[in-house]
């Protein structure tokens, strides 16, 4: 298997997601289509395809020690890359559709995309203090009248 090739191909796919996820606004049905559902579960098929067809030698998931080698070998590898984008691609289609529902404006969930492309867990924590406040101020607005 050419592990540079299904890097690359992964990679180009991911980032065809989270650029619909930046043109969202304009086109919802698309965005939630193409990266909420489509495009993840391209990358869970090729995740499936690696784990089931391309077996590891050595490694596991009972220990740090056999996490670190698991992740030594380059088929490992690649099936955790391809974990992360397919996920984060999917927190990320999931921070637009809620930001839509709760009418947050998408200039505020716009940090969260690419902190969430890089950081995963960081961008969820960021779009869910967005979230919080945004409850907050709408709570106080709708107290005043």
């Amino acid at each position: 298997m050419d592990y540079e090739l299904v890097f690359s191909g992964a990679g180009i796919l991911a980032m065809f997601g989270w650029l619909m996820l930046l043109i969202s606004p304009w086109t919802p049905i698309w965005s939630d289509r193409v990266a909420g559902l489509t495009i993840p579960v391209v990358l869970a098929a090729a995740y499936l395809a690696i784990v089931i067809f391309v077996p590891t030698a050595s490694g596991g998931f009972g220990s740090f020690a056999e996490i670190s080698e698991l992740f030594s070998q380059p088929q490992a590898l690649m099936a955790g890359w391809i974990h992360f984008l397919a996920f984060d691609l999917l927190i990320g289609a999931w921070i637009c559709r809620k930001a839509r529902a709760e009418e947050i404006r998408f200039w505020f969930v716009l940090p969260c995309l690419p902190i969430t492309f890089f950081l995963g867990p960081a961008g969820y924590l960021l779009f869910s203090i967005i979230r919080g406040s945004n409850s907050i101020i709408a709570k106080r607005s709708l107290e005043r009248l």
